[in-house]
């Protein structure tokens, strides 16, 4: 930290305290002026199937919730509030701003403590009573709502500990509103009403005094801005909601920028964090729309920017790379609780929004999340987009976030599409959700993952996998004697970072040639400089990955090569060979070292994926290992067939 920050953060400690001694920061909610009516941005779609909302409706109705890798969760009815489902630890109502929620022995495992406090699931049970008008499913939410408002007192408890999610509430706190104000506004629902505007205020008040800033101005605060912005239109009834509005636009204005590259890469450099921070943006800038106050075309435009980015490292099969952190977070979720590719939902927005066929080409079909986004005319607009008369040439150049995209035959099943990394650790000094993944690589072919990032599995707890998942030996690169390319410092901190760049990119209808390199090992007692060269053959369908080591002395290196777990890998002839149904990979590996497959271990930890947060299947690894000295060149080759 900065001494700027440490002052700050010393500031903020002391205010917390006083907080809590009552000193500052306790004042009632003023009633709140009806006569000003808020602005209507999310409605009811007559045209949207509501089979799939009564299903999730009636399960949440019932007390059951999918939490992270717990399923059928019996959160009871109301749910324990402050109760982690994992651990079963009941957090303490502790003053909020002082709680230490990174203890598990006092909250349990906060993730999942958090995660049915975001409120998702009541924007079920609001859809499902405006596509069906049955009581039951309001009845549900006021009750689910009162009982939050007992167990969660302003400000006491994890639910206030965090800006985020008490931000993250008020977006779906304002999607329910809307699809429920026939309700909220009936007489003898005048007390659950104001009850839930009294919370509104403490939450918008919440988060306009206690945004994320220095190291921690991330997408934090990307998100706070974003709630605090949707609770000014939906909740305009008290003076303070010009001001909220006000400043929360310009964080936006200011943040989409600053957090995104012109190329549209999110600097956390986390493909998660992508589809995370573009609903963020999305979700104000519609808003903004209908209520006549309109974004800049350059917040527009580092939109499209973004989307561009996940159409482009988005194979034929609608796989993403797992590149950083992910933590399974959703802003919103509004297609029932049903399976659904966000990457896919999101472009079919932008598909809509900015008139890109390519998008639409990539979504493949108009999801329910898009249909209740933009209203019943999105149907229409849908069918009218000539998906080839509207598209843009793929890109395959991020120079500024560090990606490159190598490939063919785009798009069809013949294609290959590899995405490689010479980008930055991360955002800000903490570069909390980047992994130490520099000159790391994923291929695809076909729609089929073959070599793929294991992606993050753990974040506050597990700290042996979590150390695994985010370094060097759970990535396609080079590790030498063992280490990690950048230092760890903790589960969101990192004490060195490898800096990284690309040195040439070359596309032609032949080959595809990249060349980057990193500096982490320098800070070694005898410095190794990595350089590798990725050079696709499009005719003969190869790629050549060419890794040099400079350095003086002998080194331990190793390099892996992490195939899907859908991928069945064997050594045939002398050669290894990964099969994903009717695409095969053949691995000539270097001559001179030792080649083993892993598949699953504990200890030491190797061959695992993780899909989803705090979940893990074992999946092949193909570890190469030499003593090497002096300066070296490996040649690796892979060859793709069908």
């Amino acid at each position: 930290m900065t001494p700027q920050e440490v002052v700050f953060r010393a500031w903020r400690a002391g205010k917390a305290q006083g907080e809590r001694l009552g000193w500052l920061g306790r004042a009632q909610p003023p009633a709140p002026d009806l006569s000003v009516s808020g602005q209507d941005f999310f409605r009811k779609n007559p045209e949207i199937d509501p089979a799939a909302y009564v299903a999730a409706a009636d399960r949440i109705a019932d007390g059951w919730l999918d939490v992270f890798a717990l399923k059928d969760v019996d959160l009871g009815t109301p749910p324990r509030w402050n109760r982690d489902p994992k651990t079963g630890i009941e957090a303490p109502l502790a003053f909020g701003k002082l709680l230490d929620y990174r203890d598990t022995d006092l909250v349990g495992d906060i993730k999942y403590l958090w995660e049915p406090n975001r409120h998702l699931h009541l924007v079920t049970l609001a859809q499902a009573w405006s596509l069906t008008g049955e009581a039951k499913y309001a009845e549900a939410l006021r009750e689910q709502l009162e009982s939050w408002f007992i167990a969660c007192p302003y400000p006491l408890g994890a639910n206030w500990a965090s800006s985020l999610e008490v931000a993250i509430r008020l977006v779906n706190w304002s999607l329910a509103w809307q699809l429920l104000l026939p309700f909220v506004q009936h007489p003898s629902n005048e007390g659950f009403r104001d009850r839930w505007l009294a919370s509104v205020w403490q939450h918008a008040t919440f988060v306009r005094g206690w945004f994320s800033l220095h190291s921690s101005a991330n997408n934090h605060l990307v998100g706070e801005a974003c709630g605090l912005y949707l609770a000014a239109l939906a909740w305009p009834h008290w003076r303070e909601a010009k001001d909220w509005r006000s400043t929360a636009k310009a964080i936006l204005e200011r943040e989409a920028l600053a957090q995104n590259g012109p190329d549209g890469v999110n600097r956390e450099q986390a493909v998660s964090y992508q589809q995370f921070v573009l609903d963020m943006m999305l979700l104000p800038y519609l808003a903004g729309r209908a209520a006549g106050d309109a974004f800049s075309p350059a917040y527009a435009a580092r939109m499209e920017a973004m989307l561009d980015f996940v159409a482009s490292i988005m194979d034929a099969g609608g796989n993403v790379p797992m590149i950083g952190d992910a933590d399974d977070g959703y802003l919103v979720r509004l297609c029932g609780f049903n399976k659904f590719n966000p990457y896919q939902s999101l472009l079919a927005t932008g598909a809509l929004l900015f008139r890109r066929g390519d998008f639409k080409q990539k979504a493949g079909r108009l999801d329910d999340k898009t249909r209740w986004l933009l209203g019943p005319a999105a149907t229409a607009q849908w069918a009218a987009l000539d998906a080839q008369q509207t598209r843009l040439p793929p890109r395959q150049q991020f120079a500024e976030g560090g990606y490159y995209v190598l490939g063919c035959e785009f798009g069809g099943a013949k294609e290959i599409r590899v995405v490689a990394d010479a980008g930055p650790l991360g955002y800000r000094s903490i570069a909390a959700h980047g992994h130490a993944d520099a000159l790391a690589f994923t291929l695809c072919a076909g729609g089929r993952e073959l070599l793929v990032d294991p992606g993050t599995y753990a974040y506050h707890t597990q700290q042996r996998w979590r150390s695994y998942f985010r370094g060097t030996a759970a990535h396609n690169t080079v590790r030498v004697d063992g280490l990690d390319q950048s230092e760890q410092g903790g589960n969101f901190l990192w004490l060195r970072k490898a800096r990284a760049g690309c040195s040439l990119w070359l596309s032609s209808g032949q080959k595809d040639c990249f060349e980057g390199w990193h500096d982490g090992y320098m800070r070694l007692e005898d410095p190794v400089k990595h350089r590798r060269l990725l050079e696709l053959d499009k005719a003969a369908r190869t790629l050549a990955v060419e890794d040099t080591l400079e350095m003086a002395e002998a080194h331990d290196v190793e390099l892996f090569f992490h195939f899907s777990e859908r991928c069945e890998v064997a050594l045939e002839a002398g050669v290894w060979v990964a099969t994903n149904g009717p695409v095969r990979l053949r691995v000539v590996l270097p001559e001179g070292g030792e080649a083993e497959l892993c598949r699953g271990s504990v200890s030491p930890i190797a061959g695992w994926i993780s899909r989803s947060f705090d979940r893990r299947v074992p999946s092949p690894t193909l570890v190469w290992r030499a003593r090497l000295e002096g300066t070296t060149q490996l040649r690796t080759l892979l060859e793709i067939r069908r």
